[in-house]
C-alpha cells in the first residue's frame, strides 16, 4: 500500500439494511478517492443471505471485508427484547472482537467510520487515537431527532405518544407523535434508554455523515449546521455535518432474469413494484387485503412477498421462514392475476427493477435504502411504513417532498383495507394527481444526480470529509 494512501475502516452492524449502505460508502471512498477501505462487518448466525452477500462483496478488489465473529446475546435478551436493543447489545458484546481486529492491523486505520448501531466504539477509537466519524445512513431529520432527544427527555414528562402537540426539533419540521421512531413509543422499554445513549454518543464524534443531500432536506441540514439550540448538544464547537448522499447500490449484472424479462414486455411506467425490504413482513390478514387491492386495481405489478408474521414487526427482523405462497394468498389469486402481475418469493433484483422503464410506482416500507433507490430512479411511492424510522421517512416523502402518498391510518396501527389499496394504486398510476407526483420524483432524480456529480453539494461534502481526515494526521 502507498504510504500516502489513506486507510479508513468502516464498522457495520448486522442486517442487510445496514451492510448495504456501509459497502456503498466504502466503494465510493475507494473508487473516487483512492482510499484503502476495510469493512468490519459484525455477523449473526441467523442470516444466510447476509453471509452470501458478504462472500460476494469480498470478491471485489476495491475493499477488504473482515467479518467480526457473531456473539451470543441469548443471556441478555428475552422474547420481548426489541430489535433496536438487540442490535445495540450485539455490537456491545462484539467490541472485544473489534478491538482485536484493529489491534492486529499492520497499518492502523487513519479514520474509523461507524454506522448507526456501532457508536459504542468511542472508547476503542480513543484508545488507538483514531479520528472517528458516525455514518447515519438515513435522513437529516431522523438524526436531528436522535441528537435532540436527550433534551426532550428532560423537558417532557410522560409518554410522547400521549402528547397533544407535535414534538418540536429546533429549526426542523415538527414531528407528529404518530410518526415517532419506535424507541420513543414506550419510555419504560430498554430501547428508549439505548436510543438516548445513541444520540449522546453521536454528539461525541468528530463529524457525522448523512445519506441525504442538500436539495432534499435544505432546512434540516441548515439547522444541523447553524441552529444554536440544536447544536447545543454537540461536544465540538465546529462539529461538521457531511450530507454525502444519495449513495446507493449500482446495477452489477447484465443478466436478465425472469422478472426483468417480464418487465421488458410491459408498457412504459405501467408497473407497480411492491416490496417491504429485507426485514419487512405483513400479517396474514394484511397480505390478503393487499392481494385483493392489487387485483381490484387492475394495475400491472411485481410483488416481492415474504411469509406473513402475525407477531410484531420486530419478531421477523433476524429471520423469516419460507412457506408456499398459496398457503397465505387468497385462493385463486395467482391464477387470476397471472397475466397482470408477478409474485416473487422472498427476494428480487430491486435496483434493476426500479431502474426499469416499465416501472412507474413503488409500494414500499420506506426503509431509507429502498427510498433512495426509488428517488434516484425518479419513481414515486406509496408509503407503507412498518417499523424503525420508516414513519418519519413516509411523512417527509408525502408531506414535505411530495413524491409519495400514504394510507389514511398507519399500517402499523390498523389493517389497510383492499378498497383503500385499490384507490391508492389507481391514484398513483392512473390519475393526473399521480402524474404530478411522478413529475416531482423525476425532478428529484435530477437533483440527486447533480449532488454527486463533480462540483455538486454531496461530492464537495465527501471531499471535505477526506480533507478533514488528512488534516488530523498532521
Amino acid at each position: 500500500m502507498d504510504s500516502s494512501q489513506l486507510h479508513v475502516a468502516i464498522l457495520s452492524s448486522p442486517g442487510m439494511g445496514h451492510l448495504i449502505p456501509v459497502l456503498v460508502l466504502g466503494n465510493r471512498l475507494a473508487t473516487h478517492h483512492n482510499i484503502k477501505v476495510t469493512i468490519l462487518a459484525i455477523t449473526t448466525s441467523s442470516s444466510s443471505a447476509e453471509t452470501e452477500f458478504l462472500k460476494k462483496s469480498n470478491g471485489k478488489k476495491t475493499i477488504e471485508i473482515i467479518p467480526v465473529p457473531s456473539v451470543d446475546i441469548s443471556h441478555l435478551i428475552d422474547s420481548s427484547t426489541k430489535v433496536f436493543t438487540q442490535l445495540r447489545l450485539l455490537v456491545r458484546e462484539a467490541l472485544p472482537g473489534i478491538h482485536s481486529v484493529i489491534a492486529s492491523m499492520n497499518h492502523r486505520p487513519d479514520a474509523l467510520i461507524v454506522d448507526i448501531f456501532c457508536t459504542q466504539i468511542l472508547p476503542i477509537a480513543e484508545e488507538f487515537n483514531i479520528p472517528k466519524y458516525a455514518y447515519h445512513p438515513t435522513t437529516a431529520w431522523t438524526i436531528s431527532l436522535a441528537l435532540y432527544c436527550q433534551v426532550l427527555d428532560k423537558e417532557i414528562e410522560g409518554e410522547y405518544v400521549d402528547l397533544k402537540e407535535p414534538l418540536k426539533i429546533p429549526g426542523c419540521k415538527a414531528l407528529r407523535v404518530d410518526d415517532v421512531v419506535d424507541p420513543l413509543l414506550d419510555r419504560s422499554d430498554q430501547q428508549y434508554e439505548e436510543y438516548i445513549k445513541l444520540g449522546m454518543e453521536y454528539a461525541s464524534f468528530d463529524g457525522i455523515l448523512i445519506n441525504t443531500w442538500e436539495d432534499l432536506e435544505p432546512e434540516t441540514i441548515k439547522a444541523l449546521r447553524n441552529n444554536d439550540k440544536l447544536r447545543s448538544v454537540l461536544k465540538v464547537p465546529d462539529f461538521p455535518i457531511y450530507p454525502i448522499g444519495p449513495l446507493r447500490r449500482t446495477i452489477e449484472t447484465t443478466e436478465r432474469d425472469e422478472v426483468i424479462q417480464w418487465l421488458d414486455k410491459q408498457n412504459h411506467e405501467s408497473v407497480l413494484y411492491v416490496s417491504f425490504g429485507s426485514g419487512g413482513t405483513l400479517s396474514s390478514q394484511q397480505i390478503i387485503e393487499l392481494a385483493w387491492g392489487l387485483e381490484l386495481s387492475q394495475q400491472k405489478f411485481v410483488w416481492v412477498i415474504r411469509p406473513p408474521c402475525d407477531g410484531d414487526a420486530d419478531s421477523a427482523y433476524f429471520n423469516s421462514a419460507e412457506k408456499e405462497m398459496r398457503e397465505y394468498l387468497p385462493e385463486g389469486f395467482l391464477t387470476r392475476t397471472k397475466d397482470m402481475g408477478l409474485v416473487v418469493p422472498m427476494w428480487a433484483k430491486q435496483v434493476e427493477i426500479l431502474g426499469h422503464s416499465s416501472v412507474g410506482g413503488f409500494l414500499s416500507h420506506c426503509g431509507w435504502n429502498s427510498t433512495v433507490e426509488s428517488l434516484t430512479n425518479g419513481v414515486p411511492m406509496i408509503a407503507w411504513p412498518l417499523y424503525a424510522e420508516q414513519k418519519m421517512n413516509a411523512a417527509m416523502l408525502a408531506e414535505e417532498v411530495g413524491v409519495a402518498i400514504r394510507p389514511e391510518i398507519l399500517p402499523a396501527k390498523k389493517v389497510v383495507r383492499r378498497e383503500e389499496i385499490e384507490g391508492m394504486v389507481r391514484m398513483l398510476m392512473q390519475t393526473n394527481e399521480g402524474k404530478g407526483i411522478r413529475e416531482k420524483a423525476k425532478k428529484l432524480k435530477m437533483s440527486a444526480e447533480n449532488a454527486l456529480n463533480e462540483g455538486g453539494s454531496s461530492c464537495n461534502s465527501i471531499c471535505e470529509l477526506v480533507k478533514d481526515i488528512r488534516s488530523r494526521l498532521l
